[in-house]
């Protein structure tokens, strides 16, 4: 486990006779470094804690949403979580989306970690998570196009729906677990968003040809694996005719989707209740239902063999998003900073330890 002083042990600070806990800091720039380079070690701690989920070993509640009637667009999201098997830890996301910040330079989305001792209650670190947040997405999102392939013909050319952070994050992450592509396409209402991309492309040393589409059904129909990652608020792909060669979709923004394509597509989601709610595609689909049936597994499932894909269809991956897997990623960059001796630890961060003020 995890303790407030930064030591990994496996029983509490409080009966090893430790009696004054820290709490530590960790900026963005120490999450960015030491995530740099671990596609494929947090791909695999993604999988190990989606493998956990699917066994019943994490708590994960409801997401819970801070809207505003002055800015309709924008929303805080807290996501509270358990994570059991090694990591042993609690805590809580806190991640905010205002999309209206991209036309100012800014990203959609800037969030927080707190993690919290298993067995005291104790937080004992602050990430920055706007990084953890896109690692985890991405992560999920490789992690579930190299499972969903597994009995499928392997995808060469790849397309993204929205050209913004987590469609760079996804890309790194593909790449990163073994992908490699014969063509890419991008589509955004943003043409400069979309140029930026190719920019980035370019930068990687990615010397297959980039292709920037006019529509997104122009890019839907010449690839065979399309990644939403966009911040639309409702769908706009409506046509199920589209995806009639049967591509495998990475739904990762849930809301692009009408309910038609859902509804003709093999489904898979990455939770259950977390996945149809707030309005996403697939939860759209059971409103027009009025059942659940159209769902064929769950990600922990189809990882534990137990899983049928009906074929002859688009596969469709859905994932909301677990807060287990910001605790995951979370714990992994604690451990990393810890092991560099690199924690920021804020002095006296606890104050009122003794219940009677003799301190």
């Amino acid at each position: 486990m995890y303790l407030a002083s930064g030591e990994v042990v496996g029983e509490s600070w409080m009966s090893k006779g430790v009696t004054t806990p820290s709490f530590a800091v960790i900026s963005g720039a120490q999450v960015r470094d030491a995530l740099h380079g671990q596609e494929k070690r947090i791909a695999e701690l993604v999988e190990e804690t989606y493998r956990l989920h699917g066994a019943g070993q994490t708590v994960n509640p409801p997401s819970y949403f801070l809207r505003f009637q002055d800015r309709p667009t924008a929303r805080i999201i807290a996501l509270p979580a358990s994570l059991g098997g090694r990591q042993r830890l609690d805590g809580l996301k806190w991640i905010s989306s205002f999309p209206e910040n991209v036309a100012g330079g800014l990203p959609r989305a800037s969030a927080v970690l707190v993690l919290n001792d298993h067995d005291t209650g104790y937080p004992f670190a602050c990430l920055e998570s706007s990084i953890v947040s896109a690692t985890r997405t991405a992560a999920s999102a490789a992690l579930a196009a190299d499972v969903l392939t597994r009995d499928r013909r392997r995808p060469t050319r790849v397309g993204f729906i929205g050209t913004g952070l987590i469609a760079r994050y996804i890309h790194t992450y593909l790449t990163g677990t073994g992908w490699s592509f014969e063509e890419t396409g991008l589509y955004d209402l943003s043409a400069e968003s979309a140029e930026g991309f190719r920019s980035y492309l370019e930068n990687t040393g990615d010397d297959s040809p980039v292709t920037v589409h006019d529509s997104a059904e122009d890019l839907i129909r010449s690839c065979d694996l399309v990644v939403c990652a966009t911040v639309a608020a409702a769908p706009h792909i409506t046509d199920p005719s589209w995806f009639a060669h049967n591509p495998l979709v990475l739904n990762v923004s849930l809301r692009d989707l009408s309910p038609e394509i859902i509804l003709s597509a093999t489904n898979v989601v990455d939770d259950v209740e977390h996945c149809l709610k707030a309005d996403t595609s697939p939860h759209l689909a059971e409103q027009r239902v009025g059942h659940r049936d159209f769902l064929h597994a769950t990600l922990p499932e189809v990882l534990e063999g137990k899983a049928d894909l009906p074929a002859g269809r688009p596969l469709v991956f859905s994932p909301f998003g677990l807060g287990v897997l910001d605790l995951a990623v979370g714990g992994f960059v604690y451990e990393e900073i810890q092991r560099r001796g690199e924690l920021a630890v804020v002095d006296d961060f606890f104050h009122e330890l003794d219940r009677y003020g003799r301190g």
